[in-house]
């Protein structure tokens, strides 16, 4: 162990290259951590290419079939934290009801401030992903997402967006944030994909 981390080769096989684990849960983040006093103004919508849109209520998403995902978490900045369980709803169950089209296949994230993160419409779809309020058996944290954050680990940390306000289905890839700003339009952390020069 070293600063609260363990070297990545006592877990080479969970660990992508170049990543260490961390017992701790670092907060990384631009921009102002929302507050919600009142989450009765709070809302997500999920919009674009879909038979079906929705305009969610958060009391809503917790009256959604819920479920409890366990996995580990990588970081562009080479951070891991493994054994995490999250608690939301899958990704899987949203398109279940949203009903996306044929044409469809890249997400759109969007979160407070402006902020976004694409992703193909297969890994939204993957069995691992999941719209999540709670970590570890409590609410997240304003720092770490709440109300709602995505949670797709087989990608870069920076993937799963804090804040959720708006999942859009869209037919061409957009960059979010960090795409635009020179991070990798993917993020498999498994082939290092941490810049679009990669």
């Amino acid at each position: 162990m070293f600063f609260g981390k363990a070297r990545q080769h006592q877990q080479s096989d969970r660990v992508p290259p170049n990543q260490n684990v961390t017992t701790s849960f670092p907060v990384l983040h631009t921009g102002h951590v929302p507050d919600y006093e009142d989450l009765s103004k709070w809302n997500l919508q999920i919009y674009g290419l879909l038979e079906q849109p929705l305009l969610l209520t958060f009391d809503e998403l917790c009256e959604m079939p819920q479920s409890e995902v366990s996995n580990d978490i990588h970081c562009v900045t080479g951070w891991s934290k493994l054994d995490n369980v999250w608690k939301g709803i899958k990704t899987q169950e949203i398109a279940k009801r949203t009903k996306p089209l044929e044409e469809a296949r890249f997400v759109i994230l969007h979160a407070e401030e402006g902020w976004m993160a694409n992703v193909p419409l297969e890994d939204f779809l993957m069995d691992s992903s999941l719209l999540a309020h709670s970590h570890n058996g409590v609410p997240l944290t304003p720092e770490h997402g709440f109300p709602l954050r995505a949670v797709m680990p087989h990608l870069y940390f920076w993937k799963s967006a804090k804040w959720l306000r708006g999942i859009q289905f869209t037919k061409e890839n957009h960059p979010g944030f960090w795409e635009k700003n020179g991070y990798h339009m993917r993020g498999n952390p498994w082939k290092e994909e941490r810049y679009s020069f990669d």
